[in-house]
């Protein structure tokens, strides 16, 4: 038995399955055009790229994969590679690198790619659409600091913080944004985030700032425009959103990312029209946008009558993001009469700071639900109230805590208004209104781990410390 066995081993020879770099090559051409799977080609681009190490060509598109997947430094370190160790001749690189350049946001180092194409490739097969990009990079900044030219660490510390802001660690983002425009003061980017950073934790001052610092030394800058558009629209400046937005309506940038960033703004204010323009233009082309991508257009195609498309697009958002169950275009709940009353207090309030008071009436149908809601909806917007009143009280402490502040965060005035609710069931006295703020204040800053001694507290208030130290026991027994 075992020897036939063996004979019969001896007779099948084990013939080894080996393809070269084509067969792979083939296979990634077809996940990308037929399947329109950019992960499965890019892996198998990159297997045909290792078993064949020189050819160009498996390089190129591994790069051109790269980048649709916005993985545009990988890109450019493939186009690189192949410029200065498999093909100098290969002067399409230069144009793939500026477009991955300008996606980044390193203008300096786009345009500079962008020149070197124009020059090498005069009669090139992109110089058309090349040209169209210099124009654009004229506007968006081709002036920007030389020392760009050393970008690796730029370009991680841009990275860190837009993940730092995605995953709303605002302050952490804020910080290091300042240290990416100490080194690097051209770097427009960067302003625009930290300008989006500021607002997104409730200070609009600082974050107009920042944004008309970048549209005084660059102007045009469309991130900076738009998100400028988007300021005048909550702070409800009417001719001003109408202005910009008439300006922006005639813009028509080349880059997926601006394009993006046109329909997703417009989106946003209510121009679905516009916003549908950009945003299904993108779609057709094949852009593979994330859940925010698909979000806009959904509400976008749903505002003017499409709702199979809309419905569609949803169907994308859920699958990749969950937890926008509920918050469908279609959807027309008045989600007000289902909060809590500190949460109905807080966007109250906030609503008033940012001009929106009167359109959450007209879009939630706003009625107190209470007495003490009533007096301080009145407190807010007429300023009137008895100021003897709960409701007024709650409107005065509210003020005092914001002026100390300096911006509204949404979690931070919750908790607010939470330990004041709790304090007016516990029959506690809301007269003193400033030393509840004061002592809300100085045990917020405590737990934030910044200093602040009682004395500064209690001076900032107008309160005494012995008032503070008295109030600070009511809240911490809250």
């Amino acid at each position: 038995m075992g020897k036939q066995l063996f004979d019969r081993q001896q007779k099948a020879q084990v013939v080894p399955f080996f393809q070269n770099g084509s067969y792979y090559y083939r296979r990634a051409l077809k996940a990308y055009r037929v399947e329109h799977n950019l992960e499965k080609a890019s892996k198998l681009l990159k297997r045909a790229a290792a078993l064949e190490p020189d050819n160009s060509n498996f390089l190129s598109q591994l790069a051109m994969i790269y980048t649709e997947m916005g993985n545009y430094q990988e890109s450019n370190e493939i186009l690189t590679d192949i410029m200065e160790k498999v093909d100098p001749t290969m002067i399409d690189c230069h144009y793939f690198m500026a477009n991955n350049y300008a996606h980044l946001g390193l203008f300096h180092q786009a345009y500079k790619s962008a020149t070197a194409y124009s020059t090498e490739a005069p009669d090139g097969d992109f110089i058309e659409d090349n040209e169209e990009l210099l124009d654009l990079l004229m506007i968006e900044g081709e002036d920007e600091d030389p020392s760009f030219e050393d970008s690796d660490e730029l370009i991680i510390k841009q990275e860190t913080a837009r993940s730092l802001l995605e995953n709303g660690k605002l302050d952490e983002a804020i910080a290091l944004l300042h240290e990416i425009i100490e080194e690097f003061p051209e770097f427009w980017s960067a302003y625009n985030n930290l300008s989006l950073a500021y607002f997104y934790s409730g200070n609009v001052e600082k974050a107009k700032h920042y944004l008309e610092l970048v549209l005084e030394l660059n102007e045009g800058n469309l991130h900076a425009l738009c998100n400028l558009l988007v300021f005048y629209y909550y702070e409800r400046k009417d001719p001003e959103v109408h202005a910009l937005t008439e300006r922006l309506s005639i813009v028509h940038p080349i880059m997926v990312e601006h394009r993006y960033k046109l329909g997703a703004t417009f989106a946003l204010i209510g121009k679905y029209d516009l916003a549908f323009k950009w945003l299904r233009s993108l779609q057709r082309q094949g852009f593979e946008g994330d859940d925010t991508f698909f979000y806009w257009l959904s509400y976008s195609a749903w505002h003017l009558g499409q709702e199979e498309l809309a419905k569609s697009a949803w169907a994308r958002v859920i699958r990749e993001n969950p937890s926008k169950a509920g918050s469908e275009p279609w959807e027309n709940r008045s989600s007000l009469k289902d909060m809590s009353l500190q949460e109905r207090l807080t966007l109250v309030y906030i609503a008033s700071k940012s001009n929106q008071l009167e359109e959450i009436r007209h879009h939630h149908a706003l009625k107190p639900q209470s007495e003490l809601e009533k007096e301080f909806l009145k407190q807010t917007m007429t300023r009137d109230a008895d100021v003897s009143s709960t409701g007024a009280r709650l409107f005065f402490a509210a003020e005092a805590l914001k002026h100390q502040l300096g911006s509204i965060e949404e979690k931070t005035f919750l908790s607010f208004f939470e330990m004041m609710l709790k304090a007016n069931a516990a029959k506690l006295s809301l007269k003193n209104s400033h030393a509840w703020s004061a002592a809300f204040y100085y045990l917020f800053k405590q737990k934030s781990g910044e200093r602040v001694t009682k004395t500064e507290a209690a001076h900032a208030f107008g309160v005494t410390v012995s008032t503070l130290t008295k109030y600070e026991r009511l809240v911490q027994s809250l």
